[in-house]
C-alpha cells in the first residue's frame, strides 16, 4: 500500500527524470572517456598501454556491481542504493578532476565504475516497476534515451571539451549533476525496504567473478600486444580465466544462494533476448569504437569533427524514441527487431565503401540509419527480454542482461581492435606486390614523385622520400582495407540475425 500510494504522488516523468539523470551521465562519462585518452596518455606522459588502464578499470569495476545489483539492492534497499551509488560516482568524478598522477586517475576511474554499474540495471528496474503495463514502451524509450543516446552523443561531447576546453571537464561536469541526482533520487523515487531475513553473502561466487574478469580483462587488453597465443603467459592467462568461468557457472548453478541467478535464463525469452540484446551492442559499439579511429587516423579528423559525424545517429534516435512507443502498440516486437537488424547491417555495409577521399556527409548517412537500427532493436528487446520474468527477478534479470552486454562489448572491442592490426598486415603482404620495379604504373609513379621532391634537394634524397612515401600510401591503403574488412564482417553478423527475434514469445 505504501508503494503503491508513493506511486500515485509522484508524477511519472518525475520518476524518469530523477533516475535518468545519473544514468545518462553515466554512459555519457563513459564513451567520452575514448576520444580523450590521447590527451590524457599526454598529460601524464603515460604509454597507449598505460592509459588503457583507465578505460579497462571502469570495465572491470561496472561490470562486477552490475552483476551485484540484485543482491545490493536486497541487502540496502532500492533508494538506498541508488544514492550511495551517485555518491561514489560522484566521488570518482572528482578524484579523476583533481588526479596528480595516472595511478590516481585510475583509482578514480575504478571508483567511478563502483558507483556506476548498478545505475543502469536499476534504472531499468525502477522504470518498469513505475510504469503500467501498457506504458512500457514508454519506458524503455526514455531508457533508451537515457542510455542508448547519451553514450552515442559521448565522443562528441568528449571531443568538443577536449579540443575546446581540456579533458578535466568531462569528469568535473559530473559533481554538480551527482548532487541534483542526489536530492532528486531522495524526494522522488519509492524505497524498497531491505530483506528482513539474514541473507547469506556469496563470496566464493563474488571473488571468482572479480577474478575472472581482471583475468579476462587482461587478456583482451594485451592480447595484440603480446601477439596472443603465441605469448606462453597469455596462454596460461587465457586458460586459467576459462577454468575460473567454469568454476563459477557451475558454483552458481549449485549453490543455493547464489548472487548470478542463472535460473533466469530458462526463461526462453529472457535467455533469446539477452543475446540479441549483446549482439546489438557489439555491433553499435564496434561501430562506436572503429568510425573514429578510422576518421582520425586514416582519414586525419580532429577528436571533434569525428564526434560531429555521429551527430546524425543522435538525431535518428531521437526521431524513433517519439515513434517507437506506437509502433510497438501497433506492430509485433519482433518484427520490429527484424527490421532493426537489417538497418544495423545496412549501415554497417555502407561503411564499407569508404575509401581515402570520403566526404564528410558519407560517414553521417550510415550514422543516420543506425540511430534507427538501434532503437528498433534496442527498445523492443529490452521489453521482451525483462517482461515475462516475475516481478521479484526484475532486479536480478537486469542485472544478468546488462552483465551480458558490457562483457560482449569489452569482447568485441578488443576483437575488431585485433581484426584491424591482423588484416592490416594481411593487405600489406598483398599491396607490397605493387610496389616492383617491373610494374610500369610504379616507376611512373616514383618519377613523378622524385620530380615532386627533387626541388631544392639532391637526386638521392628525392629518391629516398619518394620510396617513403610510397611505403606511406601503402600502409594507409592496407589499414584502410582492414577496417573495410571488420565493418563487413559486423554488417554480416547483423544480416545473420534478422531471423533471431521470431524465436521469441510476446506476452499475453
Amino acid at each position: 500500500m505504501e508503494e503503491r500510494a508513493i506511486k500515485n504522488q509522484v508524477p511519472l516523468w518525475l520518476i524518469a527524470i530523477s533516475i535518468l539523470m545519473p544514468t545518462s551521465f553515466s554512459a555519457l562519462a563513459t564513451t567520452a572517456t575514448n576520444v580523450a585518452i590521447p590527451h590524457i596518455s599526454g598529460y601524464f606522459a603515460a604509454t597507449a598501454d598505460e592509459a588503457k588502464w583507465i578505460v579497462t578499470s571502469y570495465m572491470v569495476a561496472n561490470a562486477c556491481m552490475i552483476m551485484l545489483t540484485g543482491w545490493l539492492e536486497h541487502i540496502l534497499g532500492r533508494k538506498q542504493l541508488i544514492k550511495i551509488c551517485i555518491i561514489i560516482f560522484t566521488l570518482g568524478a572528482f578524484i579523476c578532476t583533481v588526479s596528480p598522477s595516472l595511478n590516481i586517475m585510475v583509482l578514480g576511474r575504478l571508483i567511478q565504475g563502483i558507483g556506476g554499474g548498478p545505475m543502469t540495471p536499476i534504472a531499468q528496474t525502477v522504470l518498469l516497476s513505475a510504469f503500467p503495463a501498457d506504458k512500457k514502451g514508454v519506458a524503455m524509450s526514455l531508457f533508451g534515451l537515457a542510455v542508448m543516446v547519451c553514450a552515442i552523443l559521448g565522443p562528441s561531447f568528449g571531443g568538443f571539451l577536449v579540443d575546446n576546453l581540456n579533458w578535466h571537464y568531462i569528469y568535473s561536469v559530473n559533481i554538480p549533476v551527482g548532487i541534483v541526482s542526489y536530492i532528486l533520487i531522495s524526494k522522488n523515487i519509492e524505497n524498497t525496504q531491505p530483506a528482513k531475513e539474514k541473507k547469506h553473502i556469496d563470496y566464493i561466487g563474488m571473488s571468482a567473478l572479480i577474478i575472472w574478469l581482471l583475468s579476462m580483462q587482461i587478456v583482451l587488453d594485451k592480447g595484440q600486444q603480446y601477439n596472443w597465443f603465441d605469448c606462453p603467459w597469455i596462454c596460461w592467462v587465457s586458460g586459467f580465466s576459462l577454468a575460473v568461468l567454469a568454476f563459477l557457472i557451475i558454483w552458481e548453478i549449485e549453490n543455493k544462494n547464489s548472487f548470478i541467478k542463472l535460473k533466469l535464463f530458462k526463461d526462453r525469452n529472457f535467455l533469446i533476448g539477452t543475446i540479441i540484446s549483446t549482439a546489438v551492442s557489439m555491433v553499435v559499439f564496434t561501430t562506436m569504437y572503429l568510425a573514429p579511429q578510422f576518421l582520425q587516423n586514416v582519414i586525419g579528423y580532429t577528436a571533434l569533427l569525428s564526434g560531429y559525424t555521429m551527430a546524425p545517429r543522435v538525431i535518428s534516435c531521437l526521431i524513433m524514441l517519439a515513434v517507437i512507443p506506437k509502433l510497438m502498440k501497433i506492430y509485433d516486437s519482433r518484427i520490429l527487431i527484424a527490421i532493426g537488424f537489417f538497418f544495423l547491417g545496412l549501415a554497417t555495409f555502407v561503411y564499407t565503401n569508404v575509401n581515402l577521399s570520403v566526404s564528410f556527409l558519407y560517414v553521417s548517412i550510415p550514422n543516420f540509419l543506425l540511430g534507427i537500427g538501434v532503437i528498433l532493436t534496442f527498445i523492443p528487446i529490452s521489453a521482451l527480454a525483462l517482461g515475462t520474468l516475475p516481478k521479484e527477478y526484475l532486479a536480478d534479470g537486469a542485472s544478468l542482461h546488462n552483465f551480458c552486454k558490457t562483457v560482449g562489448v569489452a569482447v568485441i572491442v578488443s576483437m575488431s581492435s585485433t581484426l584491424v592490426a591482423r588484416h592490416s598486415q594481411i593487405h600489406q603482404g598483398y599491396l607490397v606486390d605493387n610496389l616492383s620495379n617491373y610494374s610500369l604504373i610504379f616507376q611512373n609513379k616514383m618519377a613523378a614523385w622524385t620530380n615532386t621532391f627533387i626541388q631544392g634537394a639532391s637526386s638521392s634524397f628525392a629518391l629516398n622520400k619518394a620510396n617513403a612515401y610510397a611505403y606511406k600510401q601503402m600502409v594507409t591503403q592496407s589499414t584502410l582495407f582492414a577496417y573495410v574488412d571488420t565493418f563487413a564482417i559486423v554488417a554480416m553478423i547483423a544480416f545473420i540475425l534478422i531471423p533471431a527475434a521470431l524465436f521469441m514469445k510476446i506476452k499475453n
